[in-house]
């Protein structure tokens, strides 16, 4: 009685030779690198031969190198070399490379190409938070303005004469002579725009078809602005170069975004929430034309007036854009040759190619303009209260004459230097659907990750140290070996979540003390039943036996409760909850298997099928 087979001892040590060496990788901590990203393409061949020859130069010998997905990652001693590289290396790669300084495992490369350490969360590590709210009127109001031009467009091809198309509170008005008119037009836009709901109308002798978005196209375009914000920011992120990035949706309308080991949140901010774009547009009529706009008022319908940058002087545009910045497929900065001035190079799509291509054919010699976009949110004080302005720039920032035929790649000046490095960083990463808002924002100190790191290490030692002494004090020779059982349940812990390459934040240290004091809970009943099964003459064989029996449904019982528990915290909570339900839920499962199959492989192989006289508990 007793008797484990030989299946089940082999099959506990192999779980426990693999949950050593993945928990392994936490022991090594961190060193202190520089990180290399390819802005566009692939890293060059050459590049970490070259990157070592530039540090040796610099004086810097103690270091290594190796290649991380489209990342070289170099890693040195110290801090002090870290921070002398990043200057050597700024200055002779950063023309092609985004460059990060980061924290990368220690761990020997044996060791790193079977498992890699829990990556640590911004509370540990330190870094930045912001919670941002997406303007999703805006998204909705921009929808409806990209349906005005296509009404125009379709109403035309189908030879359908009205007479004007304007957008008002969200609703896109359609104005006709007659009723017969309107009505073919009616059948026209609602076989082409069916997600609009179409509604008539007859007023001041003119007739009218309204359009306006359904509540499904609504939700539609809702889901469709965080998504697009959401991979938006996480070009934005890796164009940053930050490792390990948070960056998930929160209820219907927001984005959390969490950068650790960053320290600059300005820049941070400027980034995320920038929504710069250009516009290329053809000039209309002469420069006569746009004072005599800017003086009447009087705009011609096929035009938009704009000022120019340098000198405020008005210049005339036409309505219809030439490309945008949704068609640049790559953008980088540089100075103009022949200038000397901060220029912005753009690569064109090849839908965007073909029409730049097709309207500067038709139109050398005439002058083409680049619209600078920017929308922004800025605090007002208004009788005492502060309220948010959404304030959206438009300005001409150059105006040439078109002296070739252009196509996939010209460049675009009118910019500082660092307008010209921020605007090719947000053209790289591609605009915002929508406009966001920062509404939260916390930063935590490197300094202040390392005493939570420290801190929480602490309480789980003590607390481990703790309920080792008792179950030894109260239980003898069977509180060894739920000793055993608790320190192989964190070790498959650690193992677990290294192998998922889950965040470790303080609310999962918190699951973890938790988990200590509640993985013994299952060998205190067994332990328990064994001495009311002693007390009651049973033998001890028999007693060891229905102890483990016996108490299996009643831990099975409290522990799936817990876990019930867990998985709602976790299906209804945000970040740091999730952290301590993942852990909670770990932890709980490994607890069940140690406490109940690793304890009786222990319990079996020294005391099972035994004739003894006493049990040590």
């Amino acid at each position: 009685m007793n008797k484990y087979p030989l299946w089940k001892y082999l099959l506990l040590g192999f779980v426990a030779l693999v949950a050593i060496v993945y928990a392994l990788p936490n022991v090594y901590g961190d060193d202190p690198a520089v990180q290399l990203a390819a802005r566009s393409g692939v890293l060059e061949a050459s590049l970490a031969d070259d990157v070592a020859s530039t540090l040796q130069a610099a004086g810097i010998g103690d270091f290594d190198s190796y290649v991380d997905g489209n990342n070289l990652i170099v890693r040195f001693a110290d801090t002090e070399d870290q921070l002398a590289a990043q200057d050597a290396l700024d200055k002779a790669f950063s023309d092609r490379y985004t460059l990060a300084l980061n924290l990368v495992p220690a761990t020997p490369h044996w060791l790193r190409a079977i498992a890699q350490p829990m990556y640590l969360g911004l509370d540990l590590r330190g870094g930045v938070h912001f919670l941002m709210e997406v303007d999703m009127q805006t998204a909705i109001a921009q929808t409806m303005e990209r349906y005005q031009p296509d009404w125009r467009s379709t109403l035309r091809d189908e030879g359908l004469r009205y007479q004007g198309v304007q957008l008002k509170d969200g609703v896109l008005k359609a104005r006709f002579s007659d009723a017969q008119t309107r009505d073919k037009a009616l059948g026209v836009l609602r076989a082409a725009y069916q997600d609009l709901a179409y509604d008539t109308g007859e007023e001041g002798g003119y007739f009218f078809v309204d359009g306006q978005m359904t509540e499904q196209a609504i939700l539609d375009e809702k889901k469709a602005a965080l998504q697009q914000n959401i991979i938006t920011l996480r070009n934005r992120v890796n164009e940053l170069g930050v490792a390990e990035p948070v960056i998930q949706q929160q209820g219907a309308e927001r984005i959390v975004v969490q950068l650790p080991g960053v320290q600059d949140t300005s820049r941070a901010k400027e980034i995320l929430g920038a929504t710069a774009t250009l516009e290329y547009r053809l000039t209309y009529g002469t420069a006569s034309d746009w004072y005599a706009a800017e003086e009447t008022g009087r705009i011609p319908p096929s035009a938009r007036l704009y000022h120019q940058r340098d000198d405020g002087s008005p210049i005339l545009l036409q309505r219809q854009v030439i490309v945008t910045g949704d068609q640049i497929k790559d953008a980088s900065s540089g100075i103009d040759s022949q200038s000397g001035s901060p220029a912005v190079f753009v690569n064109l799509d090849g839908q965007g190619a073909k029409r730049m291509q097709d309207v500067t054919s038709e139109n050398v010699g005439n002058l083409m303009a680049v619209v600078f976009i920017e929308n922004r949110i800025e605090n007002r004080e208004v009788n005492g209260e502060v309220i948010k302005e959404r304030i959206r720039t438009e300005e001409v920032i150059n105006v040439a004459t078109i002296r070739d035929v252009l196509s996939h790649r010209f460049q675009t000046t009118g910019l500082d230097i660092t307008e010209a490095n921020n605007l090719s960083l947000l053209l790289r990463a591609g605009a915002l659907k929508a406009p966001v808002e920062i509404v939260e924002e916390r930063t935590i100190g490197p300094s202040l990750g390392a005493d939570n790191i420290s801190k929480g290490f602490n309480s789980v030692a003590i607390g481990l140290v703790l309920v080792l002494i008792f179950m030894v004090v109260r239980y003898k020779r069977f509180g060894l070996i739920a000793d055993a059982a608790l320190i192989f349940n964190l070790i498959l812990i650690v193992a677990v979540l290294s192998s998922l390459q889950a965040t470790l934040t303080l609310p999962g240290i918190a699951g973890m003390v938790l988990t200590v004091g509640m993985a013994v809970d299952a060998n205190v009943l067994i332990f328990e039943r064994i001495r009311e099964e002693l007390r009651s003459g049973a033998s001890i064989q028999s007693s060891i036996h229905a102890g483990y029996d016996k108490a299996a449904a009643t831990i099975a019982d409290a522990n799936i409760t817990t876990l019930i528990a867990a998985v709602i915290l976790f299906g209804m909570g945000t970040g740091p909850i999730k952290g301590f339900a993942v852990t909670l839920s770990i932890g709980i499962l490994s607890s069940m298997f140690t406490a109940i199959m690793g304890t009786r492989a222990l319990v079996n192989y020294f005391y099972g099928g035994k004739r003894l006289q006493k049990l040590p508990i």
